[in-house]
C-alpha cells in the first residue's frame, strides 16, 4: 500500500467535494481490516449529509462520505479475526456499524426465537454508540479504507465490486423493508399484495426485482416522474419479471381508489374494506407519495415507512377505523446483509448503475440531482480523464 492515497473530502455543508491526497490509513484495533476500495456508491443520505439535514450531530470537517462500498482486504491482523476471511477476499461494506461498544442493550440482545435474524452477542448496527462510516466516520471516497471485520461479507463469486456496493446500503434497506412487511403481517412473500411507493429511484427499482423474487403475489411501483418511471418499466423489462405480477403505476394518472378497485376486480374483493394492497413501502419524503400509499392500502395492512422527512401527517381513522399499522425500518444486521446479497447473486439483482471515476465525484453529484433515478457508483478502476 502506498504511503500517500486520494481522498474526495466535504469542507464545509453545501460545498462541492474537494480531492485531496492524504496519509494512508496505518494503525488499526483488533477488530479492523485495510481494504482497498474498487467501487463506492452514492446514496441519498450523501446528499442529505452534505447539504447539513442529517440528524442529529454533524460530522467532523473534512469529511470523507460513502456509506456503502466494497473493495479487496490488504490488510489485517493476524489473529482474532474470523478465520474465512483473507487478504485478497472481496468485501462488500455497509456503514454501519463501525467500532459498536458491544456492552449495550442492542449489542447484547442477540438472537432468539423472536428475533433469529439478531447477529451474535457482542455486535449490533443499531448500537447507538457504533460509529457510522460515511456519515459519522470517515467513508469510502477513498482509495483506502478501514473496516469493522464484523461489519462486511465476502462478495459472491460472478458480482462485481461495482454491482455490490449499491446493494450495502440501498439493496439491504429496501430487502430488510419487505422482510418487515411480511414478519409484521405474519404472512409469507405468496400472501402478500405489496406497493412500492418510489419505484424509479435506487431503493425502488431494486424493490421491484426483490419483490418479485421473493415470491410476492402482486408487486405494484409507484412513481410520478418521466424517468423515474422509464426506468421501473425498463428494470421490469430488462430483468424479465413478470408483468402479470410486477406492474408499475403513473401517479400522475391512476389514482389510488383506481388501483385498489382494480385490484379487488382481479383479487375477487368485493367489500371495500378489503381491496387493495397488504403493504406498502414508502420510499420518497413527501406527503403525497405517504398519502398515496395510504390509499393503497386494504384494512388490517402495514405502511413501512423508510424515508425520514421531518415529518409526515397521519390520520388516526386510518390507524383506528381501517387498522393500520405504521412502522419504520432502517438497515438489516450482518445477517440480513448475508442473505440479501447471496439472494442477489443467486437471483441475478442487479442496480441500474452509471459509473464515474473518483476525481469527477462532482458530476456524480450534479448527475443525482438530475433524478433520473438509478444508482451512481465511484469505480476505482476508472482513470480520470
Amino acid at each position: 500500500m502506498p504511503e500517500k492515497m486520494k481522498v474526495q473530502c466535504l469542507e464545509a455543508f453545501n460545498t462541492p467535494y474537494v480531492l485531496r491526497t492524504v496519509d494512508s490509513p496505518a494503525a488499526f484495533t483488533g477488530c479492523d481490516l485495510i481494504i482497498k476500495v474498487e467501487a463506492a456508491s452514492y446514496c441519498h443520505t450523501d446528499a442529505v449529509l452534505a447539504a447539513g439535514q442529517m440528524p442529529p450531530n454533524p460530522p467532523e470537517f473534512p469529511h470523507i462520505g460513502c456509506h456503502e462500498f466494497a473493495g479487496q482486504i490488504i490488510s489485517m491482523p493476524t489473529y482474532g479475526l474470523d478465520s474465512h476471511f483473507r487478504p485478497g477476499d472481496r468485501v462488500g461494506v455497509p456503514g454501519r456499524s463501525f467500532h459498536p461498544c458491544t456492552k449495550c442493550y442492542e449489542c447484547m440482545k442477540g438472537p432468539s426465537d423472536e428475533t433469529p435474524d439478531e447477529d451474535s452477542l457482542g455486535y449490533s448496527p443499531y448500537c447507538p454508540h457504533g460509529k457510522n462510516l460515511g456519515i459519522s466516520a470517515p467513508g469510502g471516497f477513498r482509495e483506502y479504507a478501514i473496516v469493522d471485520h464484523r461489519q462486511v461479507v465476502k462478495i459472491p463469486d460472478g458480482m462485481s465490486s461495482v454491482e455490490t456496493a449499491p446493494l450495502m446500503c440501498a439493496g439491504l434497506t429496501i430487502f430488510q423493508a419487505l422482510r418487515r412487511a411480511c414478519r409484521d403481517l405474519k404472512l409469507p412473500p405468496q400472501d402478500v399484495r405489496v406497493g412500492i411507493i418510489g419505484c424509479g429511484g435506487g431503493l425502488g427499482h431494486l424493490g421491484l426485482q426483490f419483490a418479485a423474487h421473493m415470491g410476492f403475489l402482486k408487486v405494484v411501483g409507484v412513481d410520478n416522474a418521466d424517468a423515474p418511471l422509464r426506468l421501473a418499466r425498463q428494470t421490469i423489462k430488462k430483468h424479465e419479471l413478470d408483468p402479470q405480477v410486477v406492474r408499475v403505476v403513473d401517479a400522475r394518472i391512476d389514482n389510488a381508489e383506481m388501483i385498489k378497485k382494480e385490484l379487488g376486480a382481479e383479487f375477487n374483493d368485493i367489500e371495500s374494506g378489503d381491496r387493495g394492497l397488504d403493504a406498502v413501502i414508502i420510499l420518497p419524503e413527501n406527503q403525497k407519495a405517504f398519502d398515496y400509499g395510504m390509499a393503497m392500502l386494504r384494512n388490517h395492512s402495514i405502511c413501512v415507512v423508510v424515508a425520514f422527512p421531518d415529518k409526515f401527517q397521519i390520520s388516526p381513522r386510518d390507524l383506528i377505523f381501517r387498522d393500520i399499522t405504521i412502522v419504520g425500518s432502517l438497515t438489516g444486521t450482518r445477517k440480513v446483509l448475508y442473505e440479501m446479497l447471496q439472494f442477489a447473486a443467486r437471483s441475478n439483482i442487479r442496480a441500474s448503475i452509471k459509473t464515474f471515476p473518483l476525481e469527477k465525484l462532482n458530476e456524480l453529484v450534479e448527475e443525482y440531482h438530475k433524478a433520473e433515478g438509478g444508482k451512481l457508483v465511484i469505480d476505482m478502476s476508472l482513470p480520470a480523464e
